[in-house]
């Protein structure tokens, strides 16, 4: 196999979790929030037990900085494990 990019993968998890975030964000600001967020509980067959808060944008700002932040750094270490095991497994003997 071949190796991969530590950061690239970062950068692909960062953006990921970044944009499903800022998409939340975004659900909040509209007032549409709420209504999503009854739906996926009512789905797993719980009852509602949160209630959506009032949009502020330094919140929102925030969520998505710290989730592209742990994104980037859990596809960083993703990608290094990847590279890792693809490295041990070239040198392991055949059975």
């Amino acid at each position: 196999m071949t190796p991969v990019r530590p950061h690239s993968i970062g950068l692909i998890f960062a953006a990921f979790l970044a944009l499903w975030h800022a998409l939340w964000a975004l659900l909040v600001w509209g007032g549409a929030a709420q209504p999503v967020l009854d739906f996926i509980f009512r789905l797993h067959m719980i009852a509602p037990p949160y209630q959506v808060g009032p949009f502020r944008l330094g919140t929102a700002t925030g969520l998505v900085v710290v989730t592209a932040t742990i994104g980037y750094l859990a596809g960083c270490v993703a990608g290094w494990l990847w590279n890792r095991f693809q490295k041990a497994g070239a040198t392991a003997p055949a059975l």
